[in-house]
């Protein structure tokens, strides 16, 4: 066989002695040096057993099959096959084959010692795709415990190749340079306000004018595929994404006679060759895994790209001779890309990720080499949601119900659904409805959305049967809403009201249900996508069935509950409740209840207030949070939690009781002992002036006050203190009349330096009174007049 004249020809030689040697390597070949079909040509001819090549994507494999078939001069299945969902096509002389990395985990799962493989290749492993670097960590597994002789080579587009060695047991890491033609880079930002297809389209008619060849556009997703599309009328276009046929894809992957424009997802950054290309014209957008919150499974988010993968979409355009590369962003944005690609471990939904990892006996993935770890509480999110689906016990163990949801290849939800569904209402009724929800509805009725897709989706209808396929099932008894409730559960939906639009879902949150969507006269839905917009105090039901009570019951049994509860609602409410979730499903008052918990709620919600406050308790907290403040500690302070701890509810049953608890009690029960002793001593209530008069203090403000006539004062040479003497208590010396003369804090003072002043202004309004020249040996009265004459 001779081998095409790329530039990984140069180094096969010398990577085939470095697996032999080592049994691990890293290769590192940028788009377009051949590595992906000619280095397992290559190795197949060194190794005795099978060369397994595992990419990311189904598209990549068929394609890298039919590339390595056609060297041979075969048909794909012969010595080149491949393996993805829903596709196979090997036989017994197969030599190697090409899977998807998921495909590849379900093979390993199934039988790790992988017999009659000798190689593995891993390709793009610069992509961080979720299924990718758990491959790796099973495969590093494996080989440390099974199959020292298992042989690894790991491949990556980019130079970030330390860490993978690393991995790989200090592997060697060989390079192979590419052969490529210089390409220029311009920069064609959108107008304000103009949608990303709109500038991708302009820009495609600017670069199909400047360049002689085809253009490949980078786009994010298959909408924007499809409206950039219809935009470039008179043009031909080819779609380049992962939900076409392979006959589609086919077309876009083949050398037209005329001028082309091939519209692609990232499928095209590195995976795949588009002959042809001269210009590459990239929106500097992408769709990356996140969890989609609308359908309660992985999804996809749109992101900027990071500064690798700008580079590796702009060298597309340079593979065959001189190119140019058009980027829909302004020039100084290129600094502010993130250098590499996040990994999805870090980012993506985890349930099916995890019950990978229980199906490995080790469900918090230690013991096992990761190149970044996933994150704790997306994995925590995702094991506890396989112990409700019944996938694993509490403890993490995968049951065998869960074994029979990993086969199945889909999110544990779906998985659930089509195993329990098709028991229940039949294989192909069942694959209806988990088809559609795996991919989205465009109807807000399910029943509607499955009866347009019958006649409008090919790919639709090929998934249904392929999914009927994977399960045994009973007679066809069509409920679209039991299967749906299966995958969601906590979605179970009951109406708020009489002919309300709100329905409250099991899981504690609110849904509304839009206007025109054909379901707003039933009283339970099965909810399949909700969205959570921000700003609204209610969801949006966007994809829903029809259920009813009976329905919920059976589908969801684990949410079902019957719990006496004794809550606050503005008074106690003690009631017996049959719930499905947060759903109350029925209720009967409670005769014999405790208390206490809904009484300390009222008293949180609404205030102590409704204690029963005597004067006396209102000073005795005063006092309390006074001699907090200046000595603090063992002295507490009186807040409202203190009270709580201690107030006694013992005797009370309904709001109207509160009233009757004195709360100067539980003020009481915070005073320290033994130190409580020395409490009246410390701040005492009252205080006895000159004349023997006991006149309150008043704790309210910061400093203490005591307001007393200054006629009783006569005498008073020294300041009173409190607080062991540490605060001088604040005299507001009176008027006969009661208003305020003088206010000090230092009587001594006030004698030497202010009385004067206030016994001019007294006398001239007071003539009556008394009012000496020497306050200090006058005598204190409480007399108002001036006796005799």
């Amino acid at each position: 066989m001779k081998l095409p004249d790329l530039p990984i020809r140069a180094v096969l030689g010398e990577l085939g002695d470095l697996l032999d040697a080592h049994g691990t390597a890293v290769l590192v070949a940028p788009p377009g040096t051949g590595k992906t079909t000619l280095v397992p040509l290559a190795l197949v001819e060194r190794a005795p057993g099978k060369i397994v090549v595992a990419e990311p994507r189904r598209i990549a494999a068929r394609a890298a099959a039919a590339r390595m078939a056609a060297l041979l001069g075969e048909r794909v299945g012969e010595t080149v096959g491949y393996s993805v969902r829903g596709d196979r096509k090997v036989s017994a002389a197969t030599r190697i084959e090409v899977v998807t990395s998921g495909l590849l985990v379900r093979r390993v799962q199934g039988d790790p010692e992988l017999p009659g493989v000798s190689t593995i290749l891993l390709d793009e492993c610069h992509e961080r795709h979720l299924d990718a670097d758990l491959l790796l960590a099973l495969l590093l597994d494996v080989r440390a415990g099974l199959r020292d002789d298992l042989r690894l080579l790991a491949t990556s587009a980019t130079v970030a190749s330390g860490r993978l060695a690393t991995l790989l047991g200090d592997a060697p890491v060989l390079t192979a340079d590419a052969r490529t033609f210089p390409v220029e880079v311009s920069y064609h930002p959108g107008a304000r306000g103009e949608r990303i297809e709109a500038t991708v389209a302009r820009t495609i008619r600017t670069a199909l004018s400047e360049v002689d060849g085809d253009v490949l556009a980078f786009l994010p997703g298959v909408g924007e595929i499809a409206r950039v599309s219809a935009m470039l009328s008179g043009v031909d276009v080819f779609p380049l994404h992962g939900r076409l046929t392979a006959a589609q894809q086919d077309l876009a992957l083949r050398k037209g006679e005329r001028q082309r424009v091939v519209l692609a997802t990232a499928v095209a950054e590195s995976s795949l060759t588009v002959p042809g290309v001269r210009a590459v014209v990239d929106s500097g957008l992408a769709r990356v895994p996140r969890v989609d919150h609308r359908r309660g499974l992985p999804g996809l988010a749109t992101v900027r790209v990071s500064n690798a993968v700008s580079e590796q979409r702009a060298g597309r355009a340079g593979r065959e001779a001189p190119g140019r590369a058009f980027r829909c962003w302004a020039a100084h944005e290129q600094a502010s890309l993130p250098a590499y690609p996040e990994p999805e471990i870090r980012t993506a939904e985890l349930a099916r990720f995890a019950l990978e990892l229980a199906c490995w006996s080790t469900p918090d993935g230690s013991g096992l080499t990761w190149w970044d770890p996933p994150g704790e509480g997306a994995l925590a999110a995702g094991r506890a949601l396989l112990v409700t689906l019944g996938a694993t016990d509490a403890d993490g163990t995968v049951t065998a119900r869960g074994r029979k949801m990993a086969g199945l290849g889909l999110h544990p939800r779906l998985a659930r659904a089509l195993l329990d569904g098709a028991a229940a209402v039949g294989a192909t009724s069942a694959a209806e409805v988990v088809a559609l929800l795996d991919t989205g509805g465009t109807l807000t009725d399910v029943e509607a959305e499955i009866r347009r897709l019958r006649s409008a989706s090919e790919r639709w209808k090929a998934e249904v049967k392929r999914l009927a396929k994977l399960v045994p099932g009973g007679p066809e008894n069509p409920d679209p809403a039991l299967v749906v409730a299966l995958a969601h559960p906590e979605r179970l939906a009951r109406r708020r009201g009489p002919g309300s639009p709100v329905y409250l879902m099991a899981g504690g949150t609110a849904a509304e249900l839009p206007a025109g969507s054909g379901l707003g006269d039933t009283e339970w839905l099965a909810v399949a996508e909700a969205t959570r917009d921000p700003g609204r105090v209610n969801g949006i039901v966007r994809l829903a069935a029809r259920a009813d009570e009976r329905l919920a019951v059976r589908a969801a049994p684990a949410l079902l509950s019957e719990v006496d509860e004794v809550t606050w609602a503005g008074d106690v409410v003690a009631r017996s409740v049959r719930k499905l979730g947060a759903i109350v499903l029925s209720e009967r008052p409670l005769r014999d209840f405790d208390a206490r918990e809904a009484l300390l709620a009222g008293l949180r919600a609404e205030g102590l207030g409704l204690l029963r406050w005597s004067e006396d308790a209102k000073r005795l907290r005063e006092r309390m949070a006074f001699l907090h403040r200046v000595l603090g500690a063992p002295w507490p302070s009186p807040d409202d939690e203190a009270i709580l701890s201690t107030v006694d509810l013992s005797s009370a049953r309904r709001k109207s009781d509160l009233a009757k608890i004195d709360a100067g009690q539980a003020l009481k029960q915070l005073l320290p002992w033994p130190a409580a002793s020395r409490f009246d001593e410390l701040v005492p209530d009252r205080l006895e002036v000159p004349t023997g008069s006991r006149i309150r203090v008043d704790y309210t403000a910061d400093e203490p006050v005591l307001a007393v006539k200054l006629q009783e004062t006569f005498g008073w040479t020294a300041t009173p203190r409190v607080a062991d003497g540490r605060v001088p208590v604040v005299l507001h010396l009176l008027s006969p009349a009661g208003r305020p003369a003088a206010v000090t804090a230092d009587l001594e003072s006030f004698w030497r330096n202010g009385y004067l002043a206030v016994r001019a202004d007294l006398r001239g309004r007071y003539p009556k009174h008394s009012w000496p020249e020497d306050p200090l040996t006058a005598a204190p009265t409480r007399r108002t007049k001036k006796s005799g004459s």
